[in-house]
């Protein structure tokens, strides 16, 4: 294990790495547009090298996983060879500062055209955007609606602006790809002021269901039309209905921290338990880490956060067992809930770490459909097929793994290249 200093951070260099063919990484064609896609979350960073021509095609990725906790790790793969390192980065802003230490001493990096963000809350944008010194401003005065997300995001866009203030930087918003859910579904039931100061539905995921809803699309165009339901489920779940390839509502709202019960996150709440917990003491930032890292699976299980070792202790823990049927149950609530709202269901398409890798969790919603003619096909589904659906399934279901950074390269790319073809 490596102990990162922050202020040592510059003059760290990876060694004893599993894969010793470091050097291959410095490989990339520049002929073409290339595109770094940054991925932040609250504990972990992904990235993805792309060279873009029509479509982005990834040459490296990685990730920096579990920020702040003992077993921290950095991963690395290029050409089907990985390398990967346990480092215990203290905090957010050190695995930043490592990361692009490394960039730095790839010899790609400064031909770099742009470089891709993931963006949590887009508010009422329609598409990704050029990173200016305004919108900066604007997401920085956001940072209370998502302390979990936003800060990490906008920390590691102002480091690389420091540092390279001339190198084009945009950001794809997850909120845009619900932006066209109709107001009957995105307005709230309090006072119509507060509309007003931006307090509204605005789902979250929207760069994952963008990618999924591509991959539809791209298998077949017809059917991509019709009514979909997607649940992109991992530790953060949520829940989207689309028709006619736009998406009509989902089970995220004003915060990722609504919706199905997550990981260690509630999901929705009797605003009265808030009410009764603030006269109990509780202020906003207690509450806040409450609702995001105390509850959900963890809340109601006591034991783990994590849908893996819950189905192993199920058998045994009452607790372990409530916690799945709770997830589930909720899943089945909301699936059933946009089938009535889109007047039907055609195709259901399960994504995430849950979503693609559990198949007993899937088998058990499932379940619930066979009204609308859903059966799943259980040794499809065991074995983590693409299509698990049954051949006489009314309903085609399936598991996808989603690409976050394709879509970030690929909404970078779209903006970027009339500037970078104009100079």
């Amino acid at each position: 294990m490596v102990e990162i200093n922050p202020d040592a951070l510059l003059d760290f260099e990876i060694k004893n790495c599993s894969n010793k063919n470091l050097g291959e990484l410095n490989s990339m064609p520049t002929d073409n547009i290339s595109i770094l896609a940054i991925n932040a979350g609250s504990s972990s960073i992904k990235f993805g090298l792309f060279e873009v021509t029509q479509v982005p095609v990834q040459v490296i990725s990685g990730k920096i996983q579990r920020i702040g906790s003992k077993d921290a790790s950095f991963t690395v793969k290029h050409n089907d060879k990985i390398m990967t390192e346990e480092i215990a980065f203290i905090s957010f802003p050190a695995a930043s500062t490592f990361l692009i230490d490394w960039l730095e001493r790839q010899n790609w990096f400064p031909s770099l055209s742009a470089i891709g963000h993931r963006l949590v809350y887009g508010m009422k944008r329609t598409g990704a955007e050029i990173i200016t010194g305004g919108l900066l401003e604007e997401l920085n005065d956001m940072v209370g609606l998502d302390p979990e997300h936003l800060p990490a995001e906008i920390y590691i866009v102002q480091t690389f602006q420091k540092k390279y203030p001339r190198l084009i930087q945009a950001a794809c918003f997850d909120t845009a790809f619900h932006s066209s859910i109709p107001l009957v579904a995105k307005m709230f039931a309090i006072p119509k002021k507060y509309w007003a100061e931006g307090i509204q539905r605005y789902g979250f995921h929207g760069i994952s269901y963008s990618y999924l809803m591509q991959q539809l699309i791209s298998q077949d165009p017809k059917e991509a039309k019709n009514k979909i339901v997607m649940a992109h489920l991992g530790n953060g779940a949520s829940i989207a209905a689309v028709k006619g390839q736009k998406c009509i509502d989902t089970s995220m709202g004003f915060t990722p921290a609504s919706g199905i019960v997550m990981s260690t996150r509630s999901g929705d709440l009797d605003p009265g338990i808030v009410c009764y917990l603030m006269n109990k003491g509780l202020d906003a930032k207690a509450l806040s880490h409450l609702v995001n890292h105390q509850s959900g699976l963890l809340g109601i299980s006591g034991l783990s956060s994590d849908m893996t070792a819950l189905l192993q202790l199920e058998k045994d823990n009452e607790d372990a067992a409530l916690a799945v049927q709770i997830f589930c149950y909720q899943a089945v609530k909301y699936i059933g809930a946009y089938a009535a709202a889109l007047n039907g269901l055609d195709t259901l398409v399960f994504a995430g770490g849950i979503g693609e890798n559990a198949a007993s969790i899937r088998a058990r919603i499932c379940a619930n459909f066979n009204y609308l003619g859903a059966a799943i096909d259980e040794e499809k589904n065991n074995r983590n097929d693409q299509l698990v659906s049954t051949d006489e399934s009314a309903v085609k279901i399936y598991v996808m793994a989603t690409d976050e950074e394709f879509i970030i390269a690929k909404e970078t790319a779209g903006i970027v290249r009339p500037r970078i073809n104009h100079q």
